[in-house]
């Protein structure tokens, strides 16, 4: 299957040489194709497989395209694209108009990750926080600001009941961009009192 995966990746590479020149290399137990270092195509079990967009998504669909699908410890993953059929390939004008904006699209998406901040990127926060606020609902930076350091902090404690007074302060640095310890006094002193009542409230 190794050589026909090759066979299949020269063949992407003639069909989609007015794209620019493409590179590929080991993933996912297949292989991935890049222009630029920008991910838009997948070769696997001698298949080659688009990355979906919003334009190519309908198509591909309404052809039953199956998706590619790999194994991860024994789980299978479905990813975000679909098979190229050989009534495609038999269309090289639709091929190469589908790739073009899955790489378009690709090319859009990178960009805008570049411009957003992980949230355990902020000062203060760790990894473990940062997937601890997802499962709280608050993927980003934009979210935790709207919903600022209480209402997060209340989220995040429905789902880790054992955060506390740290964490609180740890969301109010990370959303003000600074370290926790450099708060102002009066932050500081608002926000600890706050969670001191809010703790008694749930004795009672």
């Amino acid at each position: 299957m190794k050589f026909k995966s090759y066979d299949r990746i020269h063949k992407s590479q003639e069909y989609l040489a007015p794209l620019g020149d493409i590179d590929y290399r080991s993933q996912f137990g297949g292989y991935s194709l890049a222009i630029g270092n920008v991910v838009f195509a997948m070769v696997a079990e001698g298949e080659l497989y688009l990355r979906a967009c919003e334009d190519s998504e309908t198509y591909f669909v309404n052809k039953a395209a199956p998706p590619l699908i790999f194994n991860k410890r024994g789980r299978p993953i479905v990813l975000n694209y679909y098979q190229v059929d050989e009534e495609l390939w038999q269309d090289p004008d639709k091929l190469l108009e589908l790739s073009s904006n899955a790489l378009a699209n690709a090319r859009r998406e990178k960009s805008i990750r570049k411009t957003q901040r992980r949230l355990k990127d902020l000062p203060n926060l760790s990894v473990n926080i940062e997937i601890w606020l997802w499962e709280a609902g608050i993927a980003d930076l934009r979210t935790l600001q709207a919903y600022g350091a209480k209402r997060s902090w209340i989220k995040l404690r429905s789902v880790k009941k054992f955060v506390g007074v740290k964490i609180l302060l740890a969301l109010a640095g990370a959303i003000s961009g600074i370290h926790e310890a450099a708060l102002p006094a009066v932050t500081r002193q608002e926000l600890l009192d706050w969670y001191h009542r809010y703790e008694q409230r749930r004795r009672r």
